[in-house]
């Protein structure tokens, strides 16, 4: 059994900073991949970045300069400093463990970005 927590949601104004943590508890060999996604109401649920094992990094377009994934590989837990927040950046983030073949997610954490 695997299990994700997430944690750092909030509600920050317009131009804030928010660091998001997923630390990977339970029976796991190896990590592929982490990642966060996102989804606003009314929307599908989005990549926002992805770090695979080897540091190799990939972000959407919109948090690009702004947004940074990293990794601690001995924690099994994942990262996400989010830098200049948006108020369209408002969502919940879920964190994505791959160890092929599984695949997991995390609860998902509120982040609300409003004045």
């Amino acid at each position: 059994q695997v299990q994700l927590v997430e944690s750092g949601g909030g509600l920050v104004q317009p131009g804030g900073s928010l660091r998001l943590s997923c630390a990977a508890s339970g029976n796991i060999v190896s990590i592929n991949v982490m990642g966060w996604y996102r989804q606003a109401p009314g929307k599908q649920r989005e990549l926002v970045a992805t770090i695979a094992s080897g540091s190799f990094t990939n972000y959407a377009d919109s948090v690009k300069g702004r947004f940074t994934i990293s990794r601690d590989n001995r924690k099994n837990t994942v990262y996400l400093q989010m830098n200049s927040l948006k108020p369209e950046d408002t969502a919940i983030y879920y964190c994505r463990i791959q160890s092929f073949p599984m695949d997991y997610w995390g609860q998902g954490t509120q982040v609300t970005v409003s004045s």
